[in-house]
Order: structure tokens, then C-alpha cells, then sequence
């Protein structure tokens, strides 16, 4: 397994998505990329594809409402109706293929960590679920319930955090009278039967 982080191609993706995206959301960006790092040492993952992906998960946050749906659309991949309203949900189908076609991203799980990395989906692989976390739980993050627990959780018990997390957005989408994706609502369902076992 990778244990080097920082190597070339991670400088080179730095350096890019630095001028794509506003400040605030390349510390967040930095601040997942450490985070899956140190989740992939607890879990015995590959450290650089976990810094890549969660360096670049955000990738397409810099992209418009419009350039967003093109980009997904111009890829063959499918808009759900909640996607189709909110369009800036898009983002992490859009990341992918930026992943890709941007950032030369040649490495499937990479690209499919960026994919879920908003709705989770059931059966992710490890590195989705660790890109999945560390998204919700990086040192920026702040004012959201069960925080604390959620970190801890994190390092004890990844298939369980998946279930706070989706918890928590669920009820979050609720109080706000916001849609709830129904991948968002599977993976819930998936996570928590497994974490109660």
C-alpha cells in the first residue's frame, strides 16, 4: 500500500483545485484529504488514493448550476428529480468526471469515492466509506449535533458512523422542510441494520 501522501501528482491536483475554488472550500478540502488520510491508517487503506480523493472531492464545487447539469448530462448520467431542483447536488457526479477528465484521475475507486461522497449508497467499498466520513467530520466542521461522537466513532467503527452521519443529515433535511434523497435514506437503512448487529 501507498504510504506516501504528498507526492507529485497529489502537488500537481493541489495546485489546480487551489485556483478553482473559493478559499473557505479548499481549507474544508485540505482538511478532508488529512482527515482521510488518518482514517485510512486506522483502517489499513491505501493513504495516498484516501488524500487524493478527499483532496479532489469537491472539485466540481466551483462549477455554476447550469455547468453542473451540462457536464452531467453530457456524460450520460442520470439527474434525479431532487437533482433537477437542486442542481448543485450535482457536484459530486460532476467531481468525477472532473476527477478524471481535469485532474487525470485514472483510478476508478478514487472516482467512485468522489461519486458518493454526498448520498453514501449501500455496500460502499472502504475507501468510499472513509471519504464518506471524513467529509462530514474534518477539523472545519462545526455546529453539528453528535459531533464529538460522530469523530470518535469514526475511528472505531466506520459502518456505524455512516449510519450517524445519514441519521443526522436526514434529520437536518427534515427540520430545513428540505428533500431527502432517497439513496440518502438506503444507505441509512443499510448502515444502521449492520451497526445494531
Amino acid at each position: 500500500m501507498g504510504t506516501i501522501v504528498i507526492d507529485e501528482k497529489y502537488e500537481a491536483c493541489r495546485k489546480i483545485l487551489k485556483e478553482e475554488i473559493s478559499q473557505k472550500r479548499y481549507l474544508h478540502s485540505i482538511g478532508v484529504s488529512n482527515t482521510a488520510a488518518c482514517l485510512a491508517m486506522r483502517y489499513d487503506a491505501d493513504v495516498s488514493k484516501a488524500a487524493l480523493a478527499g483532496l479532489l472531492h469537491d472539485c466540481a464545487k466551483g462549477l455554476n448550476k447550469e455547468e453542473l447539469v451540462v457536464i452531467t448530462q453530457e456524460n450520460d448520467l442520470e439527474i434525479s428529480p431532487i437533482e433537477r431542483s437542486n442542481p448543485e447536488l450535482l457536484h459530486s457526479k460532476a467531481g468525477a468526471i472532473l476527477a478524471k477528465q481535469k485532474y487525470k484521475i485514472d483510478d476508478d475507486g478514487i472516482c467512485s469515492a468522489i461519486y458518493w461522497h454526498t448520498t453514501g449508497k449501500p455496500d460502499m467499498t472502504l475507501l468510499e466509506m472513509i471519504i464518506f466520513a471524513a467529509d462530514y467530520i474534518e477539523p472545519n466542521r462545526c455546529n453539528i449535533p453528535n459531533l464529538d461522537r460522530i469523530r470518535k466513532t469514526a475511528f472505531v467503527d466506520l459502518k456505524k458512523t455512516t449510519a450517524m452521519i445519514c441519521a443526522n443529515s436526514i434529520e437536518y433535511l427534515k427540520r430545513s422542510s428540505k428533500e431527502i434523497d432517497r439513496i440518502t435514506i438506503d444507505t441509512y437503512d443499510y448502515y444502521n441494520k449492520l451497526s445494531v448487529k
